[in-house]
């Protein structure tokens, strides 16, 4: 059941992602960053007054439970890792190809796997181990692509700024396992909708000190910022991919590496969109290194039966 819930977070994060190109392009990033954060709080927000001063939804999947700030605190940590790993991705976004952002987020389940044996001592048997070396490959294959289009991977600062942003969201998926492993199991034992419900509220008080202090006082002399209803579709698929996401991640069983990775076949979804959408170039080779993805993503479902 986690695996399936994994593949269904994998296609809301590739809508996710084409939302996020369509809002970007030609735009100011932070405030449609702090738009996103602002919206995906109110999503969270009701969930958050129902549960405290309602018993309208004890005993559902949606009741958040009360927590004090010894729980708070590793919740705050939460969102300074996942908003710095966004600021990061969304310049990257803007700024890049969305057919070699998706592939090059979807190396990012490599960095997890790593920590996960050396933190969570998870193993991976040979058909997964031959899908994430796959996903290495197809890394390298990109390099080329990109060469072809003016984007150097070692010389371009956006691409940098990607990688940091996927070493980022490496860190915020393990940090998750961690929150929600149990007590006993030496995780923290927070239940899924405490850690999204929060983490969103703490990103936009986070968002909302970055917009007063760093683009308001320059915003006359950046990008001029355009409103635009995607960026409203960038938080609802984001909200339901990680709603799909930390359900899967708190069924009995559930391997934060094979999730992780599953949820990078977001590519098909946004490489798609970049070639119907976007019109962008080079996609034959390009598509090559999507098959490998997605080559790796089936090794792994068989891996896991």
């Amino acid at each position: 059941m986690w695996l399936i819930l994994a593949f269904c977070s994998a296609a809301l994060l590739g809508f996710y992602d084409v939302f996020k190109k369509l809002a970007l392009s030609g735009n100011a990033v932070l405030p449609v960053l702090f738009l996103n954060t602002m919206i995906c709080s109110l999503l969270f927000l009701p969930f958050i007054l129902l549960s405290s001063y309602t018993n309208m939804l004890d005993g559902s999947m949606f009741y958040v439970e009360p927590c004090g700030w010894e729980q708070h605190k590793y919740i705050v940590l939460k969102a300074c890792i996942v908003l710095s790993s966004w600021v990061f991705g969304y310049f990257a976004m803007k700024n890049l190809p969305i057919t070699i952002v998706g592939p090059i987020n979807a190396t990012r389940p490599v960095m997890v796997l790593v920590g996960a044996m050396l933190v969570f001592g998870e193993r991976l048997n040979v058909w997964q181990w031959c899908g994430v070396l796959l996903a290495i490959v197809s890394f390298f294959l990109l390099s080329r692509s990109g060469k072809k289009e003016g984007v150097d991977f070692r010389h371009n600062k956006w691409i940098f700024s990607l990688v940091l942003a996927a070493v980022l969201g490496a860190v915020s998926g393990l940090y998750d396992k961690y929150l929600m492993a149990l007590p006993d199991n030496g995780g923290v034992g927070l239940s899924r909708m405490v850690v999204q419900s929060w983490y969103n509220v703490y990103q936009l008080f986070l968002m909302g000190l970055t917009m007063l202090l760093i683009w308001w006082p320059t915003r006359k002399k950046t990008t001029a910022f355009t409103w635009r209803w995607s960026i409203l579709f960038i938080s609802l698929f984001l909200s339901a991919a990680d709603f799909v996401y930390f359900y899967a991640l708190s069924l009995p069983g559930a391997m934060i590496s094979i999730v992780s990775m599953v949820r990078r076949g977001s590519v098909v979804v946004s490489f798609c969109c970049g070639a119907a959408v976007f019109k962008e170039r080079n996609l034959r080779s390009k598509a090559i290194d999507m098959l490998l993805v997605l080559l790796g993503m089936i090794f792994l479902y068989i891996g896991t039966h």
